[in-house]
């Protein structure tokens, strides 16, 4: 890749991923938790959507094909997935806790939905394999690399995430979770919608 493709690469995966958005993401999504616990489900989450990015760049479609599944289906059990996380939001069942069980460990959203699908997403799957697409091996690490930086990123952005916790407060906090739950929601049907469009029988509904 030259310098030109490695900015495309790079503007293409900060889109896709959007480090940004999921900063407050990632914050109703551990709520009450402890600065060492997000810290903690930060690292593992980008460990894992590194992970899983990377294992696509090498092998590209041929995980999918090797296991039967298409592209389409893919975006679809994404989206599914992700819709029911945004229920979770909208509902404050995330938050839920037994009673006499305050010392309990929250639910970990480290790998599900953190790393996949809202990091490691059916977008960010797609774009590392079209990058690294009938690339050489040096192109491949180029790409690998680029992604490594977007999640650097991300995981910045998930560590500093506390700082917004304390400026909002309990209420805004509260607001946001459900806000971000209906735009979950939405960005979880447009997965199925990309999914359903993509389906050779659909005629790009």
């Amino acid at each position: 890749m030259n310098s030109v493709e490695l900015i495309t690469a790079f503007t293409a995966l900060f889109v896709v991923i959007d480090p940004i958005g999921l900063a407050p993401i990632f914050l109703a999504l551990t709520a009450g938790m402890t600065p060492h616990q997000r810290r903690s489900i930060a690292f593992r989450a980008c460990a894992a959507a590194a992970g899983i990015l990377i294992l696509f760049a090498i092998a590209g479609e041929a995980v999918l094909n090797f296991l039967g599944i298409s592209m389409p289906a893919f975006r679809i059990a994404g989206g599914l997935l992700l819709f029911l996380t945004a229920l979770e939001m909208l509902f404050e069942r995330r938050t839920q806790r037994r009673e006499g069980q305050a010392e309990a460990a929250p639910p970990d959203p480290s790998i599900f939905p953190l790393a996949l699908p809202l990091t490691a997403g059916p977008g960010a799957i797609a774009t590392m394999i079209l990058l690294t697409d009938g690339a050489a091996p040096l192109g491949t690490a180029q790409a690998i690399g680029v992604m490594l930086a977007v999640l650097a990123l991300v995981l910045v952005l998930m560590l500093v995430s506390s700082v917004l916790e304390r400026i909002l407060g309990a209420t805004g906090i509260n607001v946001i979770t459900r806000l971000l739950g209906m735009l979950l929601a939405a960005l979880s049907v447009q997965f199925v919608l990309d999914g359903l469009a993509d389906l050779p029988w659909s005629g790009g509904l």
